[in-house]
């Protein structure tokens, strides 16, 4: 494919752009493309704050469907997993669980007993140290 070289009549102009365009001049052009910019912005903060909503929905959904929303309890065990120096993914692999599921009981989510004995015996402490780490036993 040839490309039409520019001759005396058709010559680029700055303030033109390529020849037979509408004349732009150059700060209205910019201005131009940081607005489209700031709205490209804008709308991509509100596609993320829509999506966060979007997926906390079903949660909340979800513990309606069953009649009551999850309990949230504070307990110890972040503290007392960082006081031993383990990492989240340490405590899950000695107590046999995934990662996420010491997240969940670390925000405060209830578990079942068998998950608290395996936690406790992970942690090296007694079933009667309980307390210690999940408050309200």
């Amino acid at each position: 494919m040839m490309q039409k070289t520019p001759t005396a009549d058709s010559a680029v102009d700055p303030k033109v752009g390529n020849a037979g365009d509408t004349p732009v001049e150059p700060q209205a052009a910019l201005e131009a493309a940081l607005a489209e910019s700031e709205s490209k912005t804008e709308r991509g903060r509100e596609l993320k704050r829509s999506a966060t909503a979007r997926d906390e929905a079903p949660a909340v959904k979800a513990a309606k469907g069953r009649g009551a929303a999850r309990k949230v309890e504070p307990n110890n065990l972040r503290d007392v997993r960082i006081e031993q120096m383990m990492s989240k993914a340490e405590l899950a692999r000695k107590a046999g669980l995934s990662v996420l599921t010491i997240d969940r009981i670390e925000k405060g989510f209830g578990c079942r007993m068998d998950t608290k004995r395996k936690i406790l015996k992970a942690l090296g402490l007694k079933l009667s140290d309980r307390r210690k780490v999940f408050k309200d036993d």
